[in-house]
């Protein structure tokens, strides 16, 4: 009986022994399919289209199936001359490499016998991230600032850029002098053309008394192996660095002249309203950078999550990042800072933008989430063709953002008075308010621009100022200034002998 006994244990050793794990976490006895030694292609991006994958190694029958990940694969045998299954080719729909991952590939022949399960040996499969693009850096501000200043943050403007919760750890920015490379530390709110970067005073060194240079350049490292990917691990790839900016440290005795820090601290600045948000954490105003007039956007993170970070971002700024190539000014804003018009006669804000000073409004995409991409869009338009010739000016925006009025001045062509209506205060010529409807957040809405009042060209001395419409919040009524000789087209109440209220008849 004893003898029984241990030749039952015997053969339950054995019996475990060569039992293991397959893919699905269950236990079976060692593989008895094919033998599969490498795939081609083993690895692939994620987000392809469908491709074909050869399975190689031997033992493939009739009706070998190959899985992915468990799921059966159209599959079919190659053959030689003589009608021997070489390989087994398996097509793989796109939807199984939309995400990165790692997808496990097994063969299965058809079960014959007790004892014969048909599977083979598991091979890994990598789904890499797409490529990281390679970034652009078209400009930083400021550009300069003297030795021993303080700590600053750095804005640069560009494209391609990662934010930092990318799998890759997202754009780096890297600061070069004297052959000594120092990465910065990147601040959140990253976008996809613009990062903010802080530069200590430590860096801010020159003993000597005339300029330093350094080489600022911003770097996206390539996509990272996905995640439990054991073998063959290269990851996407892509990324790269820009061609380098130049930040100039001055002397400690300052930025000589023609230095655009030096320039743009001892511009004179008109002093403009800048405009806040409901909650107050958002204001719009206008700055001078590099010799310039920009509107910028600060996000002081009032009211907002301990993970906050105030910076500052550049709105009047083409889509690649790079500023308003002309002076920008007179920002006005939504109640949740979503939108922001402002009046710029740059010409790079918008493809074939009118000549001259026109109105923009800015899709921030403040509180919007990732997935919006901000945009701008020219708002002094008309389709009937009222604003031909005209210059726009001085935007008041709704609380929605969907409605904004502003000035259009037709500028005087005499030779003793300049075009540049901002420069000189100049008013002569027919003044006109308008409204533009967006339909930004509204459905079945067609944009429309209407002109709600003509004033004559008074008021044309040297000291005389524009005065712009204010808008009311559900966008029904525009104040308007200096109407004393107005034709309104629209039902109006008299404030002052100077000041109507017109009824602008709008619906947020």
């Amino acid at each position: 009986m004893k003898r029984s006994w241990t030749a039952l244990a015997v053969a339950l050793a054995a019996i475990f022994a060569v039992a293991g794990c397959n893919d699905y976490g269950n236990t079976f006895q060692n593989n008895t399919g094919a033998s599969i030694s490498f795939l081609s292609p083993g690895q692939t991006s994620a987000g392809g289209a469908d491709f074909v994958m050869t399975v190689n190694g031997g033992g493939f029958v009739t009706k070998t199936v190959v899985e992915w990940n468990g799921k059966p694969l159209k599959t079919a045998p190659t053959l030689d001359s003589g009608g021997n299954i070489l390989n087994e080719t398996a097509t793989v729909p796109a939807a199984l490499i939309a995400k990165p991952g790692v997808a496990t590939v097994i063969t299965v022949n058809p079960a014959s016998g007790a004892g014969n399960n048909g599977l083979s040996n598991p091979l890994a499969f990598i789904i890499n991230p797409p490529p990281n693009p390679l970034p652009g850096l078209t400009s930083i501000a400021p550009a300069s600032a003297p030795a021993g200043g303080a700590q600053f943050t750095l804005m640069l403007n560009g494209s391609n850029f990662l934010p930092t919760t990318d799998l890759s750890g997202g754009s780096q920015v890297n600061w070069s002098i004297a052959g000594t490379q120092r990465k910065l530390t990147v601040l959140s709110g990253t976008s996809s053309n613009q990062i903010q970067a802080s530069v200590t005073a430590d860096l801010l060194v020159n003993p000597g008394t005339t300029n330093l240079t350094a080489s600022v350049t911003v770097f996206n490292p390539p996509s990272p192996a996905p995640v439990g990917c054991t073998t063959v691990c290269t990851g996407g790839g892509g990324g790269g660095s820009t061609a380098p900016a130049t930040f100039t440290i001055c002397p400690s005795s300052g930025c000589p002249p023609g230095t655009a820090a030096g320039t743009a601290a001892t511009a004179l600045v008109a002093e403009e309203t800048p405009a806040l948000s409901l909650d107050g954490r958002y204001v719009a105003y206008t700055a001078v950078e590099n010799d310039r007039a920009q509107v910028f956007l600060r996000d002081t993170c009032e009211g907002a999550g301990a993970d906050c970070r105030p910076h500052t971002a550049l709105l009047s700024a083409a889509a690649d990042g790079s500023p308003a190539n002309e002076e920008s000014h007179s920002p006005s804003m939504s109640s949740d800072a979503r939108y922001v018009a402002f009046s710029s006669a740059a010409t790079n804000l918008v493809e074939h933008s009118p000549p001259g000073r026109q109105v923009y409004l800015l899709d921030t995409c403040a509180g919007a989430g990732d997935s919006c991409k901000p945009s701008t869009h020219l708002i002094s338009t008309d389709e009937n063709g009222a604003l031909v010739g005209t210059e726009s000016i001085l935007p008041s925006v709704s609380s929605s953002g969907r409605f904004v009025a502003f000035l259009a001045v037709t500028p005087s062509h005499s030779s003793n008075q300049v075009s540049d209506l901002a420069a000189s205060g100049n008013n002569s010529g027919h003044r006109q308010i308008f409204i533009r409807d967006t339909c930004l957040r509204a459905t079945n809405c067609t944009p429309k621009t209407t002109r709600i009042s003509l004033l004559a060209g008074d008021g044309s001395g040297p000291g005389a100022k524009l005065a712009g419409p204010s808008m009311s919040g559900q966008a029904r009524h525009v104040a308007i200034v200096g109407a004393n000789g107005a034709t309104l087209f629209t039902r109006s109440v008299a404030v002052d002998d100077r000041i109507f209220l017109a009824i602008a008849n709008q619906q947020e």
